[in-house]
């Protein structure tokens, strides 16, 4: 579904499909798209450091001073990188969609299951046939 190959094609489509489906008011894709995105991000994000810099405002204590200067550097994902994450959001739908299904809860299996399906139409490679 992505026809750009760039590190942020994956991320663009899938802001452009939330915003689709914000205004069409579908609650289920919203969810799963926002969900996805939210991981991509979560996976781009760096490990704090341990310690903070000893830089400081003269007007707040522990504030750093500059425009940008509290802003750390993310990780850039490569495209493979963001299809593995929606792979495991794909997996994780359908094993909770299973579960759900197996207490009787299948209202909430269906929901979970169109989630799943919703977000394997990303995928370059479809959930479950990434082995060779």
């Amino acid at each position: 579904m992505t026809p750009d190959t760039g590190p942020q094609a994956l991320r663009d489509t899938l802001r452009r499909d939330l915003t689709r489906a914000m205004k069409a008011r579908e609650p289920d894709t919203v969810s799963a798209l926002r969900t996805a995105i939210a991981a991509i991000d979560n996976a781009e994000a760096v490990p704090a450091p341990d310690e903070s810099p000893a830089t400081t405002s003269g007007h707040i204590a522990g504030a750093r001073a500059g425009i940008g200067a509290a802003e750390a550097a993310r990780r850039n994902l490569s495209p493979s990188e963001q299809q593995a994450i929606l792979r495991d959001q794909v997996s994780a739908y359908n094993a909770e969609a299973d579960r759900y299904a197996a207490l009787g809860q299948q209202d909430a299996a269906t929901r979970l299951h169109t989630q799943a399906r919703l977000l394997s139409a990303y995928l370059d490679e479809p959930a479950g046939k990434t082995g060779n």
